[in-house]
């Protein structure tokens, strides 16, 4: 039965006309002016915007593509496809346990995947979810799986190992490569070892993903600078992640990397405020990398605790993004322990203060209770205006990526809220892309740099014929984000018809029953 999505006007990269849309199977086979035939199933597009499926390019969804109420959250604001394995740690390759244990509080178990490798991982995604998922290699991971708990350099059989590990990811269908450098292990891989690993990248045409060194801001030179000797050694495309800075100091390190020859693209959210694991800024390194219980045990001792307060949380003050009024910075957004499910949504200071307790005890009781399993929403210290935001994303570099974390009680806004928000801000109230644009930004340019508009499955990211029917219609008048920062879980509107692989799988609101979406596999490396 073929599927005639009529009446609407046509978006993409391209332009914007009014036309119909003829789907057949998962293909556009026709746009224009149709005539219905007999056994044509219609969807009325009437005052409505027909755009390829956006892809988040920056996703924590890895393990959550079968939730429904994940799925739903995505497909509202128009996401039809996902950039897995984000910031180094995922779960595969190896056994998904390091990042079941480290990143549960980022990416939530997924018992689907009981190891195997990233094609065990894309093959998990195939027919049980509403969306589509592309992987990149988690370098983090990686690391694990070779070097283990040590905090050392990589020696050269190591990082013949590991490089191993990410060419084998690569053949069998990821996308690239992702790090996240102030996460452990990350943060113990020298450059000389990324280099190393980005080699195989360059070499399959896939793309070096990286959360840099350094917490960004201020910092965003140290980082930029280690990206561009990183390209230079490996030959290696970029793509920055969140990459988060007032908007002089993204221009002048984007135009830093284009003056050292470095192909360079990088995502940011509509946000100003981030989130994270509560252990990153709270904790050291080295710390966080051992085993749960021991973890557990150093961070209850009371002479561990007294260490820590003495010669550690004096550097989470110094820290720029933070300082000393970090306890009022930070809001509980996530609690693995049950017993402080009270704590959801208040800061650090007022949880504290209500428990008794000062800032570094009650951080430290809550992370002990959880295991770890805490992610928190991190002030910044000035809120950045829509006008700063804008003149980030009218860069021809940006793709759009929401750095979406499902897990918690209250979450970051941005896992329900960044596309649709991109679309109400940006497009209509703060024009900065015209609808074209937002298309490019959000559909075509992420296709285009992942790979995915020249997939062996599948063209994805433009509305054209022998395309894959990727689609959603978009209501220009009222699209909007409803999630806050108080009310984080509300979801986006404006957006009520979805198709993934020429399967409608959001009608009028209503997820319909199905599972088009698949494991994308980069193929052709290297064309």
């Amino acid at each position: 039965m073929r599927l005639l999505l009529r009446g609407g006007t046509v978006v993409d990269s391209t332009g914007m006309r009014t036309a119909d849309v003829a789907v057949d199977g998962e293909l556009i086979t026709e746009i224009g002016e149709i005539a219905p035939g007999p056994d044509d199933r219609i969807i009325d597009c009437t005052g409505r915007y027909v755009l390829p499926g956006f892809i988040d390019a920056h996703s924590h969804a890895d393990g959550l593509l079968e939730d429904e109420a994940v799925q739903r959250a995505l497909l509202k604001q128009g996401v039809t496809t996902v950039i897995a394995g984000q910031d180094g740690v995922s779960y595969a390759p190896g056994s998904g346990a390091y990042a079941s244990e480290y990143f549960a509080a980022i990416n939530g178990p997924y018992p689907r995947y009981t190891g195997g490798g990233v094609a065990a991982y894309l093959a998990a995604a195939d027919g049980r979810s509403r969306l589509n998922a592309a992987y990149l290699v988690p370098a983090g991971t990686v690391r694990w799986e070779v070097c283990g708990r040590s905090t050392a350099p990589a020696d050269e059989e190591q990082r013949a190992a590991m490089a191993a590990l990410v060419e084998e990811g690569l053949r069998e269908g990821a996308v690239g490569m992702s790090t996240g450098l102030d996460y452990a292990p990350g943060i113990f891989a020298t450059t000389d070892e990324i280099a190393a690993l980005c080699a195989p990248v360059a070499e399959a045409g896939g793309v070096y993903v990286t959360h840099m060194r350094g917490g960004y801001e201020a910092n965003s030179a140290a980082g930029v600078d280690e990206i561009a000797r990183i390209a230079e050694a490996s030959g290696a495309r970029v793509h920055i992640s969140h990459f988060h800075a007032q908007a002089h100091i993204v221009a002048e390190q984007l135009e830093a990397l284009a003056r050292a020859g470095v192909d360079a693209t990088f995502d940011a959210y509509p946000y100003t405020r981030g989130c994270t694991l509560l252990a990153m800024p709270l904790l050291p390194p080295d710390l966080s990398l051992l085993p749960g219980e021991a973890i557990v045990e150093a961070i209850s001792d009371p002479v561990q605790r007294a260490l820590l307060r003495r010669e550690w949380f004096p550097k989470v003050e110094r820290n720029a993004s933070l300082g000393p009024e970090w306890p009022s910075m930070i809001t509980l957004a996530h609690i693995g322990a049950p017993e402080f499910a009270w704590a959801h949504g208040l800061t650090l200071e007022a949880a504290a203060a209500r428990n008794g307790a000062d800032g570094i005890d009650f951080a430290l009781d809550v992370l002990a209770a959880s295991r770890l399993e805490v992610n928190a929403i991190m002030a910044v210290r000035h809120e950045r205006p829509t006008s700063e935001l804008a003149a980030i994303f009218s860069s021809p570099r940006h793709l759009g990526g929401s750095d979406g974390i499902f897990i918690g009680a209250h979450p970051h806004p941005r896992a329900r809220g960044t596309f649709a928000r991109y679309l109400r801000e940006f497009v209509r109230e703060t024009p900065t892309w015209s609808w074209p644009e937002a298309a490019d930004h959000l559909a075509t340019g992420p296709a285009a740099r992942f790979g995915l508009a020249r997939f062996g499955l599948g063209r994805r990211g433009r509305v054209a014929p022998g395309w894959v029917a990727d689609l959603i219609v978009v209501d220009p008048q009222t699209v909007a984000d409803t999630a806050t920062y108080e009310e984080p879980l509300g979801e986006a509107v404006g957006i009520d018809d979805v198709l993934v692989a020429g399967r409608p799988v959001l009608a009028r609101g209503a997820l319909v029953d199905g599972a088009p979406g698949r494991g994308l596999r980069r193929e052709h490396l290297g064309e």
